[in-house]
């Protein structure tokens, strides 16, 4: 949730002039930070009178004026505050700002935790003078160090315990919360058991780590034994049923709230979106006293992603008409779940929308606008903003970009790119060779492929993960060297899973080889033993070898898995409405009409000379 989102009725924006006086005026707006002002441009007037006032050296002020900075993501300014401050307490050691220089230590190494800068709150913690530090240095340095791996984690509670620290609850809490970041739940829990003294904030935090486990019975136990529950506790484990598909018990507990804020009913809307059943996620949402942006963001992202895409733009503009504001992580979400159904209409808008906010600035929206528009067929319009909208390419941008040309079959384009990537100082990483190997694989190029397999450690310092091998398998199955593809498959230093397995079926499919299918199906048929899929593909490749006898006992195996064939289906978003086409139903509106279109462009096909292959017809 955004800072701005997360706080109470906002100040207004800052008014300098007339009565009272000016001092009043930067002191009063002072008290509202670090949430009263979430604008940058007002901090930056704020900061500019507190120095016309004389008020940047008082370490409170500059304090939550680090404060205000940080929660803006911009560091730099918090250090120039920090260090204008400090140099006015080091000028004066007896002075009236001297006393509040741990305050002042304190903010930095806060908001230093707040933007996950480890190294850079390790630096701050060895320039502050030991007699500085309090209980609450030790909890922001946790903080700070949990972004930074379980490691410097243990190494600060190593020293706490040596200071005696470790018994102070909010050094206790800090250290649960790192722990449980860091995915080490039973490290998190031991601090807890081990602590003199719990608030609620270490119950929740603790309950917090095991619904971050994914135990949602450990969570609940945990909810209640908590003596005392504040909202934050009904919201965790709340999200932790949430987060487990278990939309009615999150109800259930919903209802018995004592008091609810708009975090408790936005989980519940996003449990019964994450459920599916978005009727029931929208007559909450209508029932909302008030929503917020994340709110607007979590309806309109389930129905983009569910397909359900008038309703999606309805939304939209119901956003827009509550003055909502789209923020980058908004604008992210909602194109991922477009990218995720294709619904390319939903897309279009958000990406005009971005046009008139100005937000294509943002490198993560522009990534996502591409990613959008690839998925979505569109991968020209990818190009486009690639190079004429994007201010700052990152390697995200770059492997969105090749992976986008590559998945729509235009290798040459996407290693083309590649080199241009390389050209323009980028590292390439896992990520980027996966798009690589792809590119080599709709374009045939074995050899190429296999170089960039075998040098990928030497040339780009990381080994080849299973995503890589699978490519390498795909790469060499529809080149033909399957007996090779399976030489592969068994030097993998992991299990093959149904990926592997899939794409060598595929390759033998292609190449009509009889013996490596069934050895696939055999594997599969442990990994999916309920997939009647793969039995038809197998049933397909025995017929084309004229193997009948095979053939029909594969359909007898098919049969044998409890389960039939997913039909076919595909689907075209036409007017921003989905239509969607399944093998034999005939429930759309225009169906008539579709079919006899269907058989004039068959009758077309067949004068043209294309008739389908027998054992095709087989499988039907």
């Amino acid at each position: 949730m955004s800072a701005a989102a997360a706080s109470p009725a906002l100040r207004p924006a800052p008014r300098w002039g007339g009565a009272p006086s000016p001092r009043r005026l930067v002191e009063e707006h002072l008290a509202s930070l670090p949430h009263g002002l979430p604008h940058l441009r007002h901090v930056q007037e704020l900061h500019a009178q507190l120095l016309k006032q004389g008020l940047h050296r008082d370490p409170r002020a500059a304090s939550r004026l680090i404060g205000s900075y940080a929660l803006l993501r911009r560091v730099p300014a918090c250090r120039r505050v920090f260090s204008a401050a400090a140099a006015a307490a080091a000028a004066l050691p007896c002075g009236p700002y001297a006393a509040n220089a741990t305050l002042l230590a304190n903010t930095l190494l806060r908001a230093y935790a707040l933007n996950a800068l480890p190294h850079a709150a390790l630096a701050a913690f060895a320039a502050m003078p030991s007699r500085q530090r309090d209980t609450f240095t030790y909890s922001f340095l946790i903080k700070a160090l949990a972004a930074g791996g379980v490691a410097p984690v243990r190494a600060a509670h190593s020293h706490v315990v040596k200071l005696g620290s470790v018994e102070d609850t909010f050094v206790g809490n800090a250290l649960i919360d790192a722990y449980s970041k860091n995915g080490v739940a039973s490290d998190a829990r031991k601090v807890f058991d081990e602590m003199p003294a719990r608030d609620v904030v270490s119950w929740n935090t603790v309950m917090a780590a095991m619904v971050r486990q994914g135990e949602v019975a450990g969570a609940r136990r945990i909810f209640d034994e908590i003596p005392e529950k504040d909202t934050v506790s009904w919201n965790t484990i709340l999200d932790a049923y949430a987060k487990a598909g278990e939309a009615e018990e999150a109800f259930e507990l919903f209802q018995h709230m004592p008091e609810r804020n708009v975090v408790s009913w936005s989980t519940v809307v996003s449990a019964y979106c994450k459920k599916g059943d978005m009727e029931m996620a929208r007559v909450i949402f209508d029932k909302m006293p008030t929503k917020n942006l994340v709110t607007w963001t979590i309806m309109v992202s389930a129905c983009a992603q569910k397909g359900l895409v008038e309703e999606a733009g309805r939304l939209f503009t119901q956003m827009k008409e509550a003055s909502v504001e789209l923020d980058v992580a908004a604008i992210v979400s909602i194109l991922a779940a477009c990218a995720e159904s294709g619904s390319l209409a939903l897309g279009k808008r958000i990406h005009r929308h971005v046009r008139q906010r100005k937000l294509g600035r943002s490198t993560l929206v522009c990534n996502a606008l591409m990613d959008m528009f690839c998925k979505c067929g569109c991968v020209n319009r990818a190009d486009y903003i690639f190079d004429t909208e994007i201010v700052e390419k990152d390697s995200v941008s770059w492997n969105t970009i090749i992976g986008g040309f590559a998945m729509h079959g235009d290798g040459e384009k996407a290693l083309d790119l590649f080199a241009q990537m390389k050209q323009q100082g980028f590292r390439p990483d896992a990520v980027t060779l996966i798009n690589v190997l792809s590119a080599c694989t709709h374009m045939g190029l074995v050899e190429e492929g296999r170089r960039y397999f075998t040098n990928m450690e030497t040339d780009y310092g990381f080994r080849p993960q299973i995503e890589h091998y699978g490519c390498m398998v795909d790469l060499l199955g529809r080149g033909g060297l399957i007996a090779e593809a399976v030489d592969m498959i068994k030097s993998m230093p992991w299990e093959p899973n149904e990926v592997i397995w899939g794409s060598l079926l595929s390759a033998c499919r292609l190449h009509k080889n009889v013996e490596y299918a069934e050895l696939a199906v055999n594997e599969l048929s442990k990994l999916q033993p309920s997939n009647a899929g793969n039995y038809a593909v197998l049933s397909n490749i025995y017929a084309e070898a004229g193997q009948w006898s095979d053939m029909a006992k594969a359909r007898v195996r098919m049969k044998g898995t409890g389960s039939q064939k997913t039909a076919g289906s595909s689907w075209i978003e036409l007017d921003e409405a989905f239509h969607e086409f399944t093998v034999g139903d005939r429930k759309h509106p225009e169906s008539n009409q579709i079919s006899e279109m269907v058989d004039r462009l068959s009758s077309h096909v067949k004068h043209a000379g294309c008739v389908p292959a027998v054992h095709e017809l087989l499988v039907q």
